[in-house]
């Protein structure tokens, strides 16, 4: 074959330079240049999206979703205060994984499919059940959800729903992201969706008390004497919380004082300022916590029956949500005789103000906008080293505040759930085999959330959720093979979700089950001949003092106790003992 004239590097600089030599090695191999549809004039551009403005607001219903139920129903509460209509999408399931298949890319993680198919399928209900056409959807509807960058696919989750709907027919329906780094990626959405103190405050607020009415009801549901006692005060409390947030009203200024700040520039400061005086001292969301409080306090239960405690981890969607993208792993779990501790979003929230805190300290010293000062120019040393208090101490007050509206909100409902874990102790536990500067997912977090929960002696079994494919989930796999080395009585199970796998799952799921059943009766067995008394003799007991058949009621942490039931007889031996009662002679 005669040497082909090839191009000199000047003209690749055009687009019609490029066509033009693409188009010459397609004739050169014998192919046809039109199978190319090489067009100059089709570049690819970001497509532009419609905004979603205020005086929209009246007659738009945003959407939204991936959270539990419990979330999303008090999150839909904040919108509602603000004026917004809102409404929670579906618990996704498997025809939502179907048809986001269908309509999205190849290669796509599991809550890929879930959420985006999930949105997908509402969309259509709208359009061939309710009669709405396809235009009024995309007129009177948003999407709101949270995007992110890094080494995972939930930075392309708005490029697959946009893909999706394109291919669904819903070309033009709108969906507001709003990135964990840097708000809303259109300043034009604004308008619409207001990001204020008030919506912020209600949205974190919302979202600490969802996390907590999961883990509490997750800790009375194996033990309640009335099936389905629990799920039934937790629906109730939940509308009743519901109404809490859609009639909550944070402080304002308004009248002369709010004009006379105004001209001087300094409302939205001072307003700032006496809306968080106001969350850190009123009661107005911690008093009807107390009374949910009372309403579980009332559910009997019976903690003299040994249940293995499985700690619940992996991917941030997998391990939250409570439908068939997880396999209904919760459901299944309890079904099978476990007490499960659920995984806050706080964790996730706490575990950003973290890297926050640690970026001023991996840079300090460094000046990323100057030349870097000289040994002999103490004034800009000294600049350098405020700069980096500065930032410290900003992140260090958010962090304290937050944890302690946290803590309020937990001792409002009773005090039993586990308070947010301390992340300076998951970088320690981890480092060694995860870098905690790793990012990615929940980076390290995986890793020592293993180790702590174990080496702690909070649950008899780690369960690891996180999608088929997910890269940072599967890095942490592979270190947390050195960590089962590391401690031999750990017992820890990945399990990755698809669309299809249910079966398989639930089955590793109950192999390594029946080893923590296992541990925990051979725990409670340890605990209760230790006692010197007899099982019956403690149920007796628990029978005339009926504080002990409360939820509510604290059970003292013991250092080598696990399980619930363990501590629980080990706690009332003592309680008898103390009262003087004397085993009975065997006979």
């Amino acid at each position: 074959m005669p040497p082909m004239d090839v191009p000199t590097p000047r003209s690749f600089e055009t687009d019609e330079g490029i066509a033009r030599t693409v188009t010459a090695v397609a004739r050169e191999e014998g192919l046809d240049p039109s199978f190319l549809a090489i067009n100059v004039d089709r570049h690819f551009h970001r497509p532009v999206e419609r905004p979603f403005t205020a005086d929209q607001r009246p007659h738009t219903t945003i959407l939204f979703g991936g959270f539990t139920y419990r979330h999303e129903r008090l999150i839909e509460g904040v919108f509602h205060s603000l004026g917004y209509r809102a409404k929670t999408l579906p618990t996704p399931n498997v025809d939502a994984f179907q048809t986001g298949k269908e309509y999205g890319n190849n290669g796509q993680c599991n809550p890929t499919y879930f959420t985006v198919g999930n949105l997908v399928q509402y969309l259509q209900y709208l359009r061939d059940h309710e009669g709405l056409s396809t235009k009024e959807i995309e007129d009177h509807y948003v999407f709101f959800t949270a995007g992110a960058c890094g080494p995972c696919r939930f930075g392309m989750y708005e490029a697959e729903y946009r893909l999706a709907l394109r291919n669904a027919g819903f070309e033009r329906f709108r969906v507001i992201l709003f990135q964990q780094k840097g708000g809303l990626t259109q300043s034009d959405v604004k308008a619409g969706l207001e990001l204020s103190p008030d919506f912020f405050i209600g949205l974190v607020s919302a979202i600490n008390v969802g996390d907590l009415l999961n883990e509490l009801a997750a800790q009375i549901r194996p033990y309640e004497v009335e099936p389905g006692a629990t799920e039934r005060v937790l629906r109730q409390s939940l509308e009743y919380l519901y109404q809490v947030f859609r009639d909550r009203r944070l402080p304002r200024i308004e009248g002369k004082a709010a004009d006379w700040l105004d001209r001087r520039g300094q409302r939205d400061k001072v307003d700032l300022l006496i809306k968080f005086l106001d969350l850190l001292t009123t009661e107005d969301l911690v008093e009807p916590l107390r009374e949910v409080a009372r309403r579980f306090d009332a559910i009997e239960v019976d903690r003299t029956i040994p249940k293995p405690i499985v700690k619940i981890t992996g991917e941030f969607w997998a391990q939250t949500t409570d439908g068939d993208g997880n396999f209904n792993m919760f459901k299944f779990l309890q079904a099978e005789g476990a007490e499960i501790i659920t995984e806050p979003i706080a964790t996730w929230l706490s575990y950003m103000l973290w890297q926050e805190k640690i970026r001023p300290s991996d840079r300090r010293g460094l000046a990323e906008d100057e030349p870097d000062p000289k040994w002999w120019e103490v004034g800009a040393k000294l600049r350098l080293f405020g700069r980096y208090w500065k930032k410290r101490a900003l992140i260090e007050v958010a962090d304290r505040l937050y944890r302690r509206e946290y803590d309020r909100v937990r001792q409002a409902l009773g005090g039993t759930t586990h308070p947010i874990v301390d992340m300076w102790e998951m970088e320690r536990l981890a480092h060694d085999f995860y870098h905690s500067r790793a990012e990615g997912g929940e980076g390290h977090l995986e890793v020592a959330k293993n180790i702590y929960y174990t080496v702690k002696g909070i649950a008899h079994m780690v369960l690891s959720l996180k999608p088929f494919g997910c890269m940072p989930s599967t890095q942490s796999d592979g270190a947390q093979s050195a960590v089962v080395n590391r401690f031999k009585d750990m017992i820890f199970l990945p399990i990755e979700t698809s669309g299809e796998g249910e079966i398989n799952a639930h089955s590793r799921v109950q192999m390594a089950l029946g080893e923590a059943k296992a541990k925990a009766k051979q725990e409670f067995a340890r605990v209760l001949a230790d006692t010197g008394y007899a099982l019956d003799e403690i149920r007796a007991y628990v029978a005339r003092h009926p504080e002990l058949r409360r939820p509510l009621y604290h059970v003292p942490e013991v250092e080598g106790i696990v399980g619930t039931a363990a501590r629980f007889v080990h706690h009332v031996a003592e309680r008898m003992r103390a009262e003087g009662i004397r085993a009975e002679k065997a006979a």
